[in-house]
């Protein structure tokens, strides 16, 4: 079985859902493929406050929730599928769900980049408690308190710089004494009075789900083996994400970390194919950054099937 459709959308986070709009109001009629994580990563946030226009703050799931409706009161016709191939050679291109096949004119790929995880007991229970990838959403939350962060690179030593804004403490841990992180931003990280180190120490849970809130970390040193109960109040993942790219190797230019590249802001190498959101930008990966990218990827979605003929 077989479909054709003008654009489809990859991903169903802020930015899939401003593409998904404004292709909508274009009356485009775009097919979003909602994927592994629908809503994306806000999804697993609870109170966003840094999204314009909600002066109180809004729940990640209720965000995104409002978009999906926005844009399918203008037409955008949601899927719960998983995309298992994709043939961009073609024209049009041809996208596998599965046994579907839908051929496609324009292509937005929106399929962020998933946070990468320690994989702990309880983890996966206290995201959005006191468990969190990201210290611009969530760092406010915790001031006046002491709190942690897990990582060895540029990404854990950015993640506690910033974090010393709002915590009394921030103890990074990470399980080696050397360092993937540049020297500037380790020396940085070092310098601040705020930032200790705990080396050679792996985390191997995070307590307390009964409270709903994280109070402490079960920590182990990898020198002695001897554990201990860590008191925090956070533990921030600093450890990478990991871009939805896989199903695009060999097609379409990648950086060392599968993140896809672009030109002019969402151009693929491929004409017709464009991408938006965290799963081409590494540096922002802000809610309202992505959403602003997937407006853009509609947007030239739109001037490209009108100079072909969609």
């Amino acid at each position: 079985m077989s479909e054709n459709r003008n654009v489809v959308i990859i991903g169903s986070g802020c930015s899939g859902h401003t593409a998904a709009l404004y292709s909508a109001r274009a009356n485009l009629k775009p097919l979003v493929i909602e994927g592994h994580e629908p809503g994306g990563q806000l999804s697993m946030t609870t109170l966003v406050e840094n999204f314009p226009g909600f002066p109180e703050g809004i729940m990640g799931p209720q965000l995104v929730e409002n978009m999906r409706k926005q844009a399918e009161r203008f037409g955008a016709e949601y899927r719960m599928a998983h995309l298992t191939s994709a043939d961009l050679s073609q024209r049009p291109f041809v996208l596998h769900l599965g046994h579907h096949v839908v051929h496609t004119q324009a292509l937005i790929i929106a399929s962020g980049a998933s946070a990468r995880w320690l994989g702990l007991p309880n983890e996966q229970q206290l995201i959005g408690h006191g468990v969190s990838s990201c210290a611009t959403c969530d760092g406010f939350f915790f001031s006046g308190k002491e709190i942690t962060v897990i990582g060895g690179g540029d990404s854990a030593m950015e993640e506690a710089n910033f974090l010393t804004r709002f915590a009394t403490k921030v103890t990074l841990i990470h399980r080696r004494d050397q360092f993937r992180a540049s020297k500037i931003m380790l020396d940085r990280a070092r310098g601040n009075p705020k930032i200790h180190f705990l080396t050679d120490t792996v985390v191997d849970d995070v307590l307390d789900v009964s409270k709903k809130e994280v109070t402490a970390l079960k920590l182990r040193d990898l020198r002695s083996g001897k554990s201990w109960d860590h008191p925090t109040s956070a533990m921030f993942l600093g450890i990478g994400h990991i871009p939805n790219t896989k199903i695009f190797h060999g097609q379409l230019d990648m950086d060392a970390d599968g993140y896809l590249k672009t030109r002019d802001y969402v151009f693929t190498k491929i004409e017709g194919v464009f991408a938006s959101g965290d799963v081409q930008d590494r540096r922002y990966r802000q809610a309202i950054t992505a959403a602003g990218s997937g407006c853009m990827a509609a947007l030239e979605a739109e001037r490209y099937l009108e100079g072909h003929g969609g």
